[in-house]
């Protein structure tokens, strides 16, 4: 297997950025388990985990011209393993030397296959075209463990409509997997498919097979119009079989046409395949990942099949047309339509050449030698291959046979003088023996008639298999870096004078001159021997396992007829070795441990233990447990602005000093960084470290220990916005750091409780009776639309209600209580010393912040709950710190409001009102100021009435605090000018001034949300107004009073 190791400087430079990677190697001498060390100590026991597989592949092509009924022979021919003509095909037609497959093997000799005549006759698109009777003589069915099928043509690429497409059609591949589909014996499932316009690609595995294949990446590249287009170029599939052998298939349409410049286009095609071809990354379970895109080149096996458009090159057509037919005719009986037709074909075809050798001379190509040897006369045949079975002759050295005259012709294959010149294919593909006729221009409906029609095209090779292993590629690849040390040395020694020194020198291996070398080297005729598929060679997978792939057959399909075009298929017999995933985990599990072992020996270590939580622990009644096998920091149930903490400990369990310290956790993009989340803060119990900041490193000697306190709170308002909405979760994952160690990862879980703070208005009057928690996983929707009145419950928040009234009747109790408990020998009351009481933090009198914290905590559980605030104050708590607390609480409230008592938008229009009152010089403190205001917010009336209910508390809480006598209101002005007049000589009215004046600036930032002034002044003037409408309405019970 091969492994990538990383240098020193790209080591540490990971360590420093992804958690839970190791130290780099010079960091400490002791031993590293890596991915990478994991991998190859996995790879080299992968003997006990890997089992020997062996399975047959068949790989198909054919060009289906857009025809209709083409569909219908797909089964039979692809599947079936039918429509071969044996003496036609290069296979033997007794049972001796070819072995009977599927139902060959079972039928009856009295069910002859149908005949030649018989099938052309009855051809049409509306049945298979394929010889009744026929059994099939290759392997099919369930003999098969991967069926690969690559079809051209499926639609009219001629056609500029389809030509030009922005996309592929889907609908047009679904006729040919349906056909497909019911002729694949039970359990056969499709792994891959691939379509580019008329180009398919279907991917078939066994029941046995499918589950083992993973890593399925499929692409395609256009090479067509403008050099991108889909009417020409590949589609590809990748895929690995048994985790350890890549195989890759490539189904292709290059450029046709004869015409100069053809031939380079169809090179250029298949270059721009191999160069834009790319695949997914492949991840394997506990395998090291990589980013890097697998291409053509990095597999152990391919096969590249489909209709290349290589033609033959320097031959006359007529005479390649009239050479063949001599052959084809032979599957005729003599007299029927097609002998006859094909007869006055050849002697057509032989009067053409003799014609043109008079007008020209001697051509290029001579068939003479094969055609007197094949055939007596035009009109006379040759001795019929069927009627010698019995006396067989070798075919290969028979001057006569198909086979000879196949040899002759593909000297003039241009795919065959392309990989020699080294210009296309060269780089280890290769190809079966070629033992069938050329499976391009035929009549349709014909079995060996090649092209009649006007054009009268030449036969050609068009349609081929090549295949290629990764030892080919290997082999080809050294080839070229020798040939290239080569030349290198040779230059070198020509700039140095020594070439002709030494030109008898035995040292002197090689002479390359690039000039005549290479790509001008002569071509060497096509002989059948040299290309005879050998003994498989074991070839050394990317994974590194032996694997080896023979071909067994490779076959055109004469006898189908519904295209010009023959389709053919190669079976290959794929030997190697699959990954048993049980046994490989299990040894991966013994390598982990073992490399583990070994390396906590030399390393720091650490283990964290978290100390369990115990229901209740922190005051919560209804905590409710994560998960049992969560080992985590679990806080239970969260709530808004409620600290829970919890307790771990990290102890040295090494045999050396381990130095620790959180470090930035990997978060996503926008997402706050830091050791922990915002809402998140740790401590160690040793000086040196930072509650608020960055975490110091500890040092720990071995068999000690430290505690680590985590303290959850949320009461950023923004950040229970995105926990009401369900945007986030209070989950994150703490990385603690281990220098020159392993990191250890912290997982942190709280169960966020909805709360009623930090929404809309138009949310919160959308709350049943029963409190926000009612709605369980639901939330209350709600567009600030005044319009929107689905789900409307409330007319202003219950919330809101609840704490105003509660509010309003402690104030009461509380002057009551004070009235009949104090003397005027005691303490003045909160309210005589502080204007602000009990709104202002500075006049509170519960001086116990815990005692505080936990009251405000059961007082929000309340509101969010529905159950009544009474309760919830201890009996012997005075009115007065009940009071306070609840009007602590509403103030929250009022500040967590995402739109505000009064929004943004409301307060823009009622300040530009105020604005235009100033500088009209209009009455302050009126009736009709008052009725401006409330006109300008009655177009939010969950706004409106929310306001009046705040504004209506705080005037009868002043009124209780200070009330003001009748006969001082009398005297005083019923406008003032200004909102910082002098205060009132009369001591109640001047106390009652105070109240009003702390009532406002305390409630004016609560209540309104404004836009952000520029300058300075026009933030003082804007937060002034803000106050002013507030002390307006507070003035208004003064009013009611006169």
């Amino acid at each position: 297997m091969s492994s990538v190791r990383a240098s020193s400087d790209s080591q540490t430079s990971d360590f420093e950025a992804v958690p839970g990677a190791y130290p780099p190697p010079d960091a400490d001498p002791s031993p590293i388990s890596t991915h990478q060390t994991l991998s190859q100590a996995v790879h080299s026991r992968r003997d006990e985990f890997t089992r020997p597989h062996q399975i047959r592949v068949k790989v198909g092509s054919w060009n289906v011209a857009a025809l209709g009924g083409t569909e219908k022979d797909i089964a039979g021919w692809f599947i079936g393993g039918k429509g071969i003509e044996e003496s036609l095909s290069g296979l033997p037609a007794t049972s001796e030397e070819q072995p009977q497959f599927g139902l060959a093997a079972e039928r009856s000799s009295t069910d002859p296959k149908e005949g030649v005549a018989a099938q052309e006759g009855r051809s049409n698109k509306k049945a298979s075209t394929i010889p009744k009777n026929d059994t099939g003589a290759l392997p099919g069915g369930d003999e098969i463990g991967i069926y690969a099928l690559g079809l051209q043509e499926i639609v009219d690429v001629t056609s500029a409509t389809e030509a030009l497409r922005p996309y592929t059609d889907p609908s047009s591949a679904k006729k040919w997997k349906q056909y497909i589909e019911v002729a694949l014996p039970q359990g056969y499932q499709l792994v891959a498919e691939q379509q580019l316009i008329g180009m398919l690609l279907l991917i078939y595995a066994a029941p046995s097979i499918a589950p083992t294949i993973s890593a399925v990446s499929t692409t395609s590249v256009g090479t067509g119009l403008m050099g991108y287009m889909g009417n020409k170029g590949a589609v590809t599939a990748r895929l690995l079989l048994g985790e350890t052998t890549r195989l890759v298939f490539i189904n292709s349409h290059l450029s046709a046409g004869t015409e100069k410049g053809a031939l380079e286009r169809r090179n250029w095609d298949a270059a721009q395949v191999v160069a834009r071809t790319k695949f997914d990354v492949v991840s394997q379970p506990g395998e090291p990942a990589t980013n890097v895109a697998e291409s053509i080149g990095d597999e152990d096996f391919a096969f590249w099949f489909g209709d290349l458009n290589y033609r033959l090159e320097g031959v006359p057509g007529d005479d390649v047309r009239r050479l063949l037919m001599l052959h084809t005719r032979e599957v005729h009986d003599i007299g029927d339509l097609s002998e006859k037709k094909m007869e006055d074909e050849i002697s057509r075809a032989t009067a053409a050449t003799n014609l043109h050798r008079r007008e020209v001379g001697s051509g290029s190509f001579d068939s003479s030698a094969s055609s007197n040897t094949a055939v007596d006369s035009s009109s006379n045949r040759s001795t019929s291959p069927t009627a010698t079975l019995s006396e067989p002759q070798d075919t290969t050295t028979d001057p006569s046979s198909l086979q000879t005259t196949i040899d002759s012709l593909l000297t003039h294959d241009q795919l065959y003088q392309e990989q020699r010149r080294r210009r296309a294919f060269q780089d280890g593909w290769r190809e079966g023996p070629i033992t069938f006729p050329p499976t391009y221009k035929y009549d349709v409906g014909s079995v060996g008639m090649f092209d009649s029609g006007e054009k009268k095209r030449g036969p050609s090779w068009c349609d081929r298999i090549l295949y290629r292993t990764r030892r080919d590629k290997l082999k080809y690849d050294q080839k070229i870096r020798e040939e290239e040390e080569a030349r290198k040395k040779d230059e070198d020694m020509k700039k140095r004078g020594l070439d002709k020194a030494f030109q008898s020198d035995e040292d002197l291996l090689y002479d390359y001159d690039p000039d005549t070398d290479g790509t001008n080297e002569p071509i060497e005729d096509y002989d059948e021997e040299t290309m005879q598929e050998p003994d498989p060679e074991v070839t050394i997978t990317k994974e590194g396992f032996e694997d080896r792939l023979k071909l067994d057959y490779y076959v055109a399909h004469q006898r189908v007829l519904s295209s010009d075009h023959k389709p053919l298929d190669a079976v290959f017999t794929l030997s190697y070795d699959a990954v048993v995933p049980e046994l490989k985990a299990k040894i991966h599990q013994e390598v982990a441990r073992e490399l583990d072992r070994a390396e906590n020996e030399g390393r720091p270590s650490v283990t964290i233990v978290v100390d369990p939580h115990h229901r209740d622990r922190d005051g919560a009644s209804n905590d409710q447990e994560f998960s049992a096998t969560f080992e985590g920091v679990d806080f239970g149930d969260v709530h808004f602005s409620q600290s829970k903490r919890r307790s771990a400990t990290i102890a040295n369990t090494g045999r050396v000093p381990a130095t620790v310290g959180f470090i930035e956790r990997p978060v996503a993009d926008g997402k706050p960084g830091g050791l922990s989340p915002p809402w998140l803060n740790l401590e160690f119990d040793q000086p040196g470290s930072d509650r608020h900041g960055t975490l110091k490193e500890l040092m720990i000697d071995p068999g000690m220990a430290v505690n680590l306190e985590l303290e959850l709170r949320v009461d950023d308002f923004e950040q229970v916005r995105a926990l009401n909405d369900g945007r986030e979760t209070l989950d994150d994952v703490l990385v603690l750091r281990v220098t020159n160690g392993r990191d250890h990862f912290l997982p942190v879980h709280g169960n966020w409780q909805q709360s009623s703070f930090s929404r809309t208005l138009d949310k919160l009057i959308r709350i049943p009776e029963g409190g926000v928690r009612k709605l369980q996983h639901q939330r209350p929707s709600g567009d600030d639309s005044a319009t929107d009145e689905q789900g409307v419950k409330w007319s202003a928040p219950r919330e809101l209600f609840r704490l105003t009234e509660a509010i309003e009747e402690l104030v009461e109790r509380s002057l009551a209580e004070w009235s009949m408990t104090s003397s005027e020998e005691e303490d003045k009351a909160p309210w005589d010393t502080c204007s602000g009481w009990p709104f202002a933090s500075e006049c509170w009198t519960m001086v116990d912040d815990s005692s505080r914290e936990a009251l405000l905590f059961e007082i929000r559980e309340a509101l969010d709950t529905d159950r009544p605030l009474r309760p919830v104050f201890p009996a012997e708590m005075s009115s007065i710190q009940c009071v306070e607390s609840l009007s602590e609480t509403l103030l929250t409230f009022l500040q967590s409001l995402e739109d505000g008592i009064i929004t943004e938008s409301l307060w823009v229009i009622l300040e530009e009102g105020l604005v235009e009152r100033e500088k009209a010089k209009k009455s302050r403190f009126s009736e009709e100021e008052r009725a401006f205001i409330l006109e300008r917010l009655s177009s939010a009336p969950t706004h409106n009435v929310s306001f009046m209910f705040l504004t209506f508390m705080l005037a009868r809480v002043a009124n209780e605090i200070a009330p003001v006598p009748r006969s001082d209101l009398e005297d005083a002005p019923a406008s003032p000018k200004s909102a910082h007049q002098s205060t009132s000589r009369s001591p109640s009215l001047a106390k009652r001034q105070a109240i009003d004046r702390a009532y406002a600036a305390i409630f004016a930032d609560a209540m309104i949300r404004g836009p952000a002034a520029q300058r300075e002044k026009e933030k003082r003037a804007s937060e002034e107004r803000k106050r002013h409408v507030i002390e307006v309405f507070l003035r208004a019970k003064w009013d009611e009073e006169r």
